[in-house]
């Protein structure tokens, strides 16, 4: 699972230049959590069109989640791009004003659409593709929210698992800090990636690795000493989140249905 992160580091930055230019978008936007993805994220934008051309957005819900806000401003001035932080206690309180729940899930799922939907609304004001931090892990067992997280114009993060992006991270020279912290979303306080899954990201990558890239049937990674119980899980997980990874069907009535037959890229006829 080792990486070469210098030959990543030219492809993602690549990636991040040429896809956004053939949107028509010459700068980026990231919401900027503190975390390691969405720091690691920022770095390669800032080596990808420079620190002018990134705005970071810093979107917390009250003080759930203080310390990440300190290290997302802190990730802004040593890359010496423009950010601005926007509380999004409001919109929130005054929608579960009216709906109230007990359910944190709930709760999480409203705080990542309103931080994605202010994340277009600023794209939109400054003519900036977004940038997606989920990572391989995220996507494969559906870690992320539809239309919250998991939503952007572009991913560089996408085909890297979570311990790849930490690896990346060291390389690239962010703070010790953010690379030991443990991964969190800030949905409620005290809350934590890896307690939220039930497994650690380096137990859930190495069950990863061998499912998806190395392509082994659950049984054959149960027979390679790997624990049989969350072996079983995390194939169920990726499972169940195939939706996730998907663009919404289309129901096929013509010759030329968009998605099934309709694959041209966006930059046909250029």
């Amino acid at each position: 699972m080792k990486i070469n992160c210098p030959l990543v580091t030219r492809v993602l930055t690549n990636f991040i230049r040429e896809e956004s230019q053939k949107a028509g978008f010459e700068r980026n936007i990231i919401g900027l959590s503190g975390g390691l993805d969405s720091t690691v994220c920022a770095y390669l934008a800032v080596k990808a069109v420079g620190s002018p051309s990134v705005f970071g957005l810093i979107l917390p819900y009250k003080d759930y989640d203080q310390e990440g806000v300190s290290l997302a401003e802190e990730v802004a001035r040593i890359l010496g791009i423009e950010v601005e932080t926007i509380d999004i206690s409001p919109q929130i309180d005054a929608y579960f004003s009216g709906h109230p729940t007990d359910n944190h899930v709930l709760k999480g799922n409203k705080m990542a659409r309103e931080r994605m939907s202010i994340l277009y609304d600023y794209s939109a004001r400054l003519k900036a593709m977004i940038l997606g931090t989920s990572n391989k892990t995220e996507l494969l067992i559906g870690y992320g929210t539809i239309h919250g997280d998991m939503a952007c114009g572009i991913n560089p993060m996408g085909d890297l698992y979570k311990t790849q992006v930490r690896e990346l991270g060291q390389y690239l020279n962010v703070p010790e800090k953010i690379l030991r912290r443990k991964p969190t979303a800030g949905l409620w306080p005290d809350q934590t990636d890896e307690d939220e899954i039930g497994l650690s990201y380096e137990e859930l990558d190495r069950i990863l690795f061998k499912l998806v890239d190395e392509r082994l049937t659950a049984d054959e990674v149960i027979r390679a000493g790997l624990e049989e119980k969350k072996v079983r899980r995390v194939a169920e997980l990726i499972r169940k989140a195939e939706y996730k990874r998907k663009m919404p069907p289309v129901a096929k009535l013509s010759e030329r249905t968009v998605g099934p037959d309709f694959l041209y890229p966006y930059d046909w006829g250029k």
